[in-house]
């Protein structure tokens, strides 16, 4: 047996500076951001469709049906965003 006793381990980074309860948390993924990444992704699925000759395309109808996916997912999402953002007041002022 040896009477070596290690320090305690601690955090190199003092418990103040650590748990700093004003900062804000991380903000969540933008509605518009998700919105447009999954246009571009589908778009990208029926071109790599279309040159496979799987399916023959009209690339007309194609935009309109993700503009009209895209437009309704955008206005879906932002009434869902407002529904579940606090609104209340932290001042006390209007």
């Amino acid at each position: 047996m040896s009477s070596y006793d290690p320090a305690p381990k601690t955090s190199p980074v003092p418990e103040s500076v650590a748990a700093d309860p004003r900062e804000p948390a991380p903000a969540p993924a933008r509605v518009g951001t998700i919105v447009w990444g999954l246009v571009v992704l589908a778009l990208a699925a029926l071109i790599i469709i279309s040159q496979l000759g799987i399916v023959a395309l009209n690339g007309t109808y194609v935009l309109i049906g993700l503009m009209i996916g895209a437009g309704a997912a955008l206005v879906i999402g932002g009434l869902l965003s407002a529904r579940g953002r606090d609104n209340s007041s932290t001042t006390g002022k209007s």
